[in-house]
């Protein structure tokens, strides 16, 4: 990361430090939370739909919070509301296992999942203001990268500490915890965030649909994905562990595709980066079931799949990025992570009622068919408008 950083530049360095560490939060909350809890519900008798429900309550809460967030940060400060929200959120873990009562978890995820939402925005506004322009595209790759690297925490933890007990609920709000030191740090250095900045969702939709609707299928694939796939991994025969080693395998094949998507992505028309990877996206889940038969090969396939699935957020964000400058980027962050949560509360529903549909394999046919759903605008677009 030495490549960003010139001696005059150590409050940028500090600044876009405090942002990842707070994407990272963002990350671990989510790869640890949303297998981790599917699987508790799962114990508790709940079916793959009420599972994905409680799931899409994630997105829910951030649809409706997220417009509220740039206000209540002009109020109370980006970083006290950045420290309020890891807070909180590391609670909300420990509340999960001390009321283990279905009713209680969709109030208590929509909480959880409000203060990742105002995470996910203010770091993302923050790491945007902090980049360099012209390194912008590294930026959010080293900030892509990270985000997975958080995902790829969480269920590791779960493989390392198991699914029963209190251990990986105490653990993952140690780590949220531990994400408020570097913003400690940088707590002079965040941006001013005004009222009235942007402009509605409807003006990203019109000035940037590929990179909103790529945020969309982002959400919907991860949530789908990790929530049901532990799941998946119960029908054919595998146990906790193994089922949660198959999200570890999705979560970590997204660590590496995206500094390297990332610079692609610089290099030539983002919406052709995009389409490739929906397409490859499509074909990866169709092939899960021929895969099922041996860990190992669906472990590879995962592992590759996930990687190029997760390459959406990095073309998306950098797409979006190259199309707005000024005023409109606070707005145009909120609006992608808005869609993203769109997306996160669609696609579990969607996946887990197409296992119930097809057991077990409707899993792997809806995931294909939300890829493809995707790739036609995309294709529209470049043959309308060519690079």
């Amino acid at each position: 990361m030495s490549i960003l950083v010139a001696p005059s530049d150590r409050d940028r360095l500090g600044a876009m430090s405090a942002a990842i560490a707070c994407v990272a939060v963002v990350g671990i909350g989510l790869g640890l939370s949303i297998p981790l809890l599917s699987l508790e519900m799962e114990r508790m008798g709940a079916s793959s739909v009420v599972i994905g429900l409680n799931t899409a309550v994630a997105g829910l809460a951030a649809i409706l919070t997220v417009p509220f967030v740039p206000r209540l940060a002009a109020k109370l400060g980006v970083v006290r509301l950045l420290a309020l929200a890891i807070g909180l959120g590391g609670l909300c873990l420990v509340a999960f296992k001390l009321l283990p009562h279905l009713a209680l978890w969709f109030p208590l995820r929509f909480v959880f999942s409000t203060t990742l939402g105002a995470l996910f925005v203010l770091s993302e506004f923050w790491i945007n203001d902090a980049a360099p322009p012209e390194r912008r595209g590294l930026v959010m790759g080293i900030y892509a990268t990270v985000l997975a690297l958080g995902f790829a925490v969480g269920p590791a933890l779960l493989t390392l500490l198991g699914t029963e007990g209190f251990a990986p609920y105490l653990a993952g709000a140690g780590l949220f915890f531990l994400g408020l030191l570097p913003l400690a740090l940088a707590r002079t250095l965040s941006p001013a965030l005004a009222h009235g900045e942007g402009g509605r969702l409807a003006t990203y939709l019109r000035l940037a649909p590929v990179a909103v609707l790529a945020a969309a299928l982002y959400g919907a694939v991860e949530a789908g994905a990790f929530a049901i796939l532990p799941l998946y991994g119960l029908r054919i025969g595998l146990d906790a562990r193994a089922e949660a080693g198959l999200v570890s395998a999705a979560a970590l094949g997204n660590v590496l595709f995206q500094i390297p998507v990332g610079l692609l992505a610089d290099r030539v028309d983002r919406r052709a980066v995009m389409l490739g990877a929906s397409l490859l996206g499509a074909l990866g889940a169709a092939l899960i079931p021929a895969a099922s038969g041996s860990f190992a090969a669906l472990a590879a396939l995962i592992f590759a799949w996930g990687g190029i699935a997760g390459t959406l957020y990095t073309v998306g964000l950098a797409h979006l990025g190259a199309s707005l400058r000024g005023p409109d980027l606070a707005g145009a962050n909120a609006a992608f992570v808005m869609l993203y949560n769109v997306g996160l509360m669609l696609g579990p529903p969607l996946v887990g009622g197409g296992m119930d549909l097809a057991p077990p394999h409707g899993f792997a046919w809806a995931l294909a068919l939300l890829f493809v759903a995707f790739a036609l605008p995309v294709a529209t677009s470049l043959w309308r408008r060519p690079a």
